[in-house]
């Protein structure tokens, strides 16, 4: 047996495509290579400029939790307390200016019934700022002088009125205390009850 191989020939007959095909396989690499490198420079830099940003944004920070703690040691409670209590005053001397007699007096005209009558009438503004109307009311029985509490609160301008302390005088009557909150303007859903 006899190998028949032609050592002298050559095992590529178009070297050209070949070569082409490897030229651009190494072009493609060297774009590739190039395109990463460009990237590593730009997001080298962009890194560098956010790196920056962070620490002044830290030192500014600083700077405001200095400013802030500064301001905190500055103030006084006593003195903010001494304040707040001047601007309670001055909230409750404008209530009063506002406190409308005459408004009072209307709405319990409208609810006083006849086997009951009012003796005196007292305000007061309380420490959250709400008026408290003390009355004392002399009337035929309890259940008048709860009758006309009712019709008091019914207006939605009334709440909470108790009796503090009733007595049956000499003359057969009830005088009895009274008080409550009153609100200048009533709820909404109680002006529509009120009429």
């Amino acid at each position: 047996m006899s190998l028949r191989t032609n050592l002298a020939t050559r095992p590529f007959y178009n070297e050209r495509a070949v070569q082409a095909g490897i030229l651009g396989v190494a072009l493609l690499v060297l774009a590739a290579t190039i395109f990463n490198v460009w990237q590593l420079v730009s997001l080298t830099s962009r890194d560098r400029g956010l790196g920056a940003e962070s620490a002044a944004s830290a030192t500014r920070a600083a700077a405001l939790r200095q400013q802030t703690a500064k301001a905190r040691s500055g103030l006084d409670g006593a003195r903010l307390t001494a304040v707040a209590e001047a601007v309670r005053e001055a909230n409750a001397a404008i209530d009063g200016r506002t406190f409308s007699w005459t408004a009072v007096f209307n709405w319990l005209e409208t609810r006083l019934p006849p086997d009951v009558r009012i003796a005196s009438i007292t305000p007061r503004v309380d420490a959250d700022g709400r008026f408290i109307l003390a009355f004392a009311v002399e009337g035929e029985s309890v259940d008048a002088i709860d009758t006309f509490l009712s019709a008091l609160e019914s207006t939605g301008r009334f709440e909470g009125l108790l009796v503090r302390q009733e007595r049956e005088t000499d003359e057969g009557t009830i005088e009895a205390t009274a008080e409550g909150y009153y609100r200048a303007a009533p709820p909404a859903a109680s002006t529509e009850a009120a009429r």
